[in-house]
């Protein structure tokens, strides 16, 4: 229906141009005169937007010079209609990314390019509308263009301020996360330790090295039970006034720290470090009770 109106609109233009073309060019000249005493006694002149064509000034000017008055408006008109276009072609835009964003801006969540899209189709006729049109047409988009870059300016930074707002609520979040993850990978870590520390968690280790590492089987393990359950029941807290310290009774306990800094703290540490100076003194668990039941230190 708009595609017919429009159609039809320009039909009628063509035609009235058509008998335009008839008349004497006399009554042409007197028609641009009219049309440039129109365009200033009317005070057609208002301040312009910023980057958009005065054009009664530029009519005006254009007079004064000698100009042809006809084409200088055509020639402003035409300037007027890029301005418009380049306008609405920002706002659409603007309007996708508000929409592909999902955000909430809390105020106008588009610009409305619809009175402004009217004046484009009307100056995209200039050729077949009637030239004392022309003027209020091209004023009128000239309003309408500054109205939707105005309005385009401000979306555009409450779309940037809303993105900025998610960025840091995203950021707050990820970081809350982060520090969950930690904190419970650390609880984690605490229970794990906690059971490593009982005795049984410590002999558990100490089947696992026994058997990874130095290839000993049960029967060397009954041996190491024997040994330690002597020396410190199994409890990485034992200390003796001697200076013994931990599961393997080690003089001083400071020994331990070459299999680690958490010795104090750490059963498996302890174990580790135990296993080692019987393999290296003794050479097996049972060597070392065997020494142990004979003079009552290993």
């Amino acid at each position: 229906m708009l595609q017919k109106t429009r159609a039809l609109r320009r039909a009628s233009a063509a035609a009235s141009a058509r008998t335009a073309i008839h008349r004497p060019l006399s009554v042409l000249g007197v028609a641009a005169a009219a049309l440039v005493g129109i365009t200033v006694s009317v005070g057609l002149a208002s301040v312009p937007a910023s980057g958009a064509v005065d054009i009664p000034s530029a009519v005006t000017s254009a007079v004064r010079s000698g100009a042809e008055p006809l084409a200088q408006i055509t020639k402003v008109a035409s300037a007027t209609l890029t301005q418009a276009k380049v306008a609405v072609v920002a706002a659409e835009t603007l309007n996708g990314e508000v929409v592909s964003s999902g955000l909430d801006l809390e105020t106008t969540s588009s610009v409305d390019t619809s009175d402004l899209e009217s004046d484009i189709d009307k100056l995209e006729e200039l050729d077949v509308t009637p030239v004392l049109l022309v003027v209020p047409v091209a004023e009128e988009a000239k309003r309408e263009t500054a109205d939707v870059v105005a309005e385009t300016a401000e979306l555009r930074s409450a779309l940037d301020a809303a993105e900025q707002k998610r960025a840091a609520e995203e950021a707050a979040r990820i970081a809350a996360e982060e520090a969950a993850a930690r904190a419970a990978a650390e609880k984690q870590a605490a229970a794990a330790l906690a059971a490593a520390n009982t005795p049984e968690g410590a002999k558990a280790t100490a089947r696992q090295l026994m058997s990874s590492t130095y290839g000993w089987g049960g029967d060397q393990f009954s041996c190491l039970d024997s040994l330690w359950n002597k020396e410190s029941g199994w409890n990485y807290q034992a200390y003796n006034p001697s200076g013994a310290t931990g599961i393997p009774q080690a003089l001083p306990g400071s020994k331990m720290a070459s299999a680690g800094s958490d010795w104090q703290t750490n059963a498996a540490t302890q174990v580790a470090w135990g296993l080692g100076y019987i393999s290296s003194v003794y050479g097996t668990p049972c060597s070392a009770w065997g020494h142990s039941q004979a003079v009552n230190w290993y």
